[in-house]
């Protein structure tokens, strides 16, 4: 540890990007936390991290530099020995996201799959900004989302029998030889084949085949499956994803309430907002509800065809006091919140990302040194510090890894 490089502070408050994709909302953000939107843009996510598609600045001095830039010059400092010697960088990506229309259904590779398909298509010369490139960098994305409003979602297959009942009451003439297929083949293989013919499907089949989707839903909008469905449509006409609701299971969160993504699993957020933590990468293989590039062969090949039951989606939380953590299989990120914290002393391990949800907080450290945020707003603070105290009437989220 470099103890000259290491500045006199303990927070860094932070300044965060915000990106405008089409599915955002233009409302959420700004009503929850107050932030400006006065060219009535969609305000899709606001990223804190490292990441270079979206890196947060800190001031230093009179001026501002990207937290990266803060981190470079003595990561065992700012990160941990441990974590600099792992990953080299910040770990995770923490975001608030707020969703007005559906994502893209998405699976995201495994740590080994994204490394070979990184390697592979830098090998190729395929650009980064390519429509046709899957591997933006080599690192898995698992990733948890947290409910601050309700939060509609898809995540995992759905058991097999649930699928082809589904499938055999909408009775889709233009996919009956697939489904018959599956029937003979209620297993994970027979899975991937109907899934692949129902993504490989023709133009003018696929259209006859959405046609008559949309008739049994229309039909039936008493459903959950069929009122999605129908939702989806005026979103994504003609889309091959608006078979998903019948191949997924479907999920709203409660304010409160948390689930894990696991890599390899097909997912969907459809509307809501929430804060999500995952490993720092952008890797995403599409399936449908997109007007992005879908390889279906990298699709299959990074997606496992098991069925997720649904009473396993929810991550429950670990509750010690005032603090609510959320378990995750992985090492990247750590999640947790604080109810109204009181002087709550934090010991720590690895760098962290605090940010209040309901009002203001006020971090203090041994040092003496305060740094107090708005709702919304967010701290970076060096694995160096230790430990530190924090006060709000609200919760609090704090992103960690160690």
């Amino acid at each position: 540890m470099i103890l000259n490089t290491i500045p006199p502070k303990n927070f860094f408050k932070m300044d965060n990007k915000i990106q405008n994709y089409d599915w955002g909302s233009r409302t959420a953000i700004q009503n929850l936390f107050g932030f400006t939107n006065d060219n009535h843009q969609p305000q899709a996510e606001i990223w804190m991290g490292t990441h270079p598609n979206g890196c947060s600045m800190i001031k230093k001095g009179a001026s501002h530099i990207s937290l990266s830039e803060l981190i470079e010059p003595n990561p065992s400092a700012f990160l941990s020995p441990e974590t600099s010697n792992a990953y080299g960088d910040l770990p995770f990506l923490f975001k608030i996201l707020a969703a007005d229309k559906a994502l893209s259904i998405q699976v995201h590779p495994d740590k080994q799959d994204a490394e070979l398909g990184y390697a592979s298509e830098q090998k190729r010369g395929v650009p980064l900004d390519a429509f046709n490139r899957n591997y933006k960098d080599a690192n898995h994305k698992p990733e948890l989302v947290y409910a601050l409003t309700d939060y509609q979602a898809m995540n995992g297959f759905r058991p097999f029998d649930e699928i082809l009942f589904a499938f055999h009451q909408c009775a889709i003439p233009e996919i009956s030889e697939y489904l018959d297929q599956f029937e003979r083949n209620p297993n994970q293989q027979g899975l991937r084949t109907f899934f692949v013919a129902l993504l490989s499907m023709q133009e003018a089949r696929k259209t006859n085949a959405l046609d008559h989707l949309l008739s049994y839903a229309a039909s039936n909008k008493t459903l959950e499956t069929c009122e999605l469905i129908l939702s989806l449509s005026q979103q994504y006409p003609n889309d091959v994803g608006l078979f998903a609701p019948f191949l997924l299971n479907i999920i709203t969160l409660k304010p409160g309430e948390a689930m894990f993504l696991s890599a390899r699993t097909p997912h969907a957020y459809i509307k809501g907002t929430g804060l999500e933590i995952m490993a720092n990468s952008d890797n995403v293989l599409r399936a449908g509800l997109t007007h992005k590039y879908i390889d279906i062969k990298e699709l299959v090949k990074c997606t496992d065809f098991i069925p997720k039951p649904s009473d396993s989606l929810l991550t429950r939380a670990e509750i010690k006091g005032g603090e609510h953590h959320f378990p995750v299989p992985v090492q990247d990120f750590k999640f947790s919140i604080y109810h109204a914290p009181k002087q709550q002393q934090v010991a720590m391990s690895s760098a962290e990302i605090l940010m209040p949800i309901d009002d203001e907080l006020i971090l203090h450290a041994d040092s003496g040194e305060t740094l107090t945020l708005g709702k919304g707003q967010s701290a970076f603070v060096p694995a160096y510090v230790n430990q530190y105290t924090i006060s709000s009437n609200g919760r609090v989220a704090r992103a960690f890894n160690a």
